[in-house]
């Protein structure tokens, strides 16, 4: 990877959509990047054996107008996510970032995601491995600790090993992974946060570029950890629940954009020709506009625009009149 397209990838990554399993697929992030030109995106975890034993290279389609975007792996085989790798790259991801925070069980039985923070060691020899077959940069998710370690003495470790291994660009999700007696929606909410150990890493490795992830609702909170000396912040569930409150002004406000900010009926006319190619090729209506419900989140005529979409976009023959007609329900939708 170039100098260039590295900074600019680095640039983006102050701002960043967290993976999201069943959430961020490619015609989540294709929405998303109508709303934000800048900010990082990211696929839904992709697990290496499925791509490399597998041969599920389906799972790695996307759209070159989504980028800058990354490929989430999960897997714990040096040579078997270095093979992942090598496919990303060429399938034009600009970044291959290896999961350490997924605490669920299915994860944890095929020995990655969360559960590798205690394993440091195997997780710097994964990322030297997918290295060195690639050009674009290798990344990591991960927690503050898990279970019982005390996350004082095991993140700064976990930074040394995996930065000593050639990685430079991390994303923390703030919190504890409780392996067992915590269900995966519990490890987001339950284990408290502490914002203020992923500021103290920031001073402690001062040339890692350090990105804050859990609990981060609105833009402006975003916008104070730059502020306050983080590298990055990614946002998840506020980002797809609300994704004008977060994306729309994002240029302006995280990367000194002088564009106007984007609207959702803008997104919504983006989105048309879009649902058009989609559905020519066999596409469902529903596979889109499920993703496009929290649009006009907390405007005038949000519910009958969620109602119209969820209620009509799964029958048969329902296409993009839909959303027109469901864009008619919100105040304010531009006259024809």
């Amino acid at each position: 990877m170039s100098v260039y397209k590295q900074k600019n990838i680095e640039r983006s990554a102050r701002l960043s959509v967290a993976p999201m399993m069943d959430w961020t697929d490619r015609h989540c992030r294709f929405l998303h990047r109508q709303l934000s030109s800048r900010a990082l995106l990211y696929t839904e975890m992709v697990t290496a054996p499925a791509l490399v034993r597998g041969g599920a290279l389906h799972l790695l389609e996307h759209s070159p107008a989504e980028a800058p975007v990354a490929l989430q792996l999960g897997g714990s085989d040096p040579r078997e996510l270095a093979q992942a790798a090598k496919l990303g790259e060429h399938a034009g991801y600009d970044e291959i970032n290896l999961n350490v925070g997924c605490p669920s069980d299915r994860v944890q039985s095929g020995t990655f995601g969360a559960v590798l923070m205690k394993d440091p060691g195997l997780v710097a020899e994964c990322c030297a491995a997918m290295r060195e077959v690639v050009q674009v940069e290798v990344t990591v998710k991960c927690r503050i600790g898990v279970d019982e370690q005390d996350p004082e003495i095991v993140l700064p470790e976990f930074l040394a090993r995996i930065g000593a291994a050639g990685v430079s660009r991390f994303t923390i999700h703030a919190r504890k992974a409780w392996l067992r007696g915590l269900s995966p929606k519990e490890n987001r909410d339950v284990p408290p946060l502490d914002y203020g150990l992923v500021h103290r890493m920031k001073e402690m490795f001062p040339s890692l570029h350090l990105s804050v992830n859990g609990g981060v609702e609105t833009l402006a909170q975003a916008a104070e950890f730059l502020e306050n000396g983080l590298d990055g912040v990614m946002l998840g569930r506020a980002a797809y629940h609300r994704p004008v409150d977060i994306l729309a002004s994002a240029d302006r406000i995280v990367f000194g954009s002088d564009a106007p900010d984007k609207t959702a009926f803008a997104a919504v006319q983006a989105m048309l020709p879009y649902i058009e190619a989609h559905l020519s090729q066999g596409g469902r209506l529903h596979q889109i506009t499920r993703h496009m419900l929290g649009l006009f989140a907390g405007q005038p005529g949000a519910r009958a625009w969620r109602r119209t979409l969820s209620e009509g976009a799964n029958r048969r023959g329902a296409g993009p009149e839909l959303v027109e007609a469901a864009l008619m329900q919100v105040a304010g939708a531009p006259a024809e």
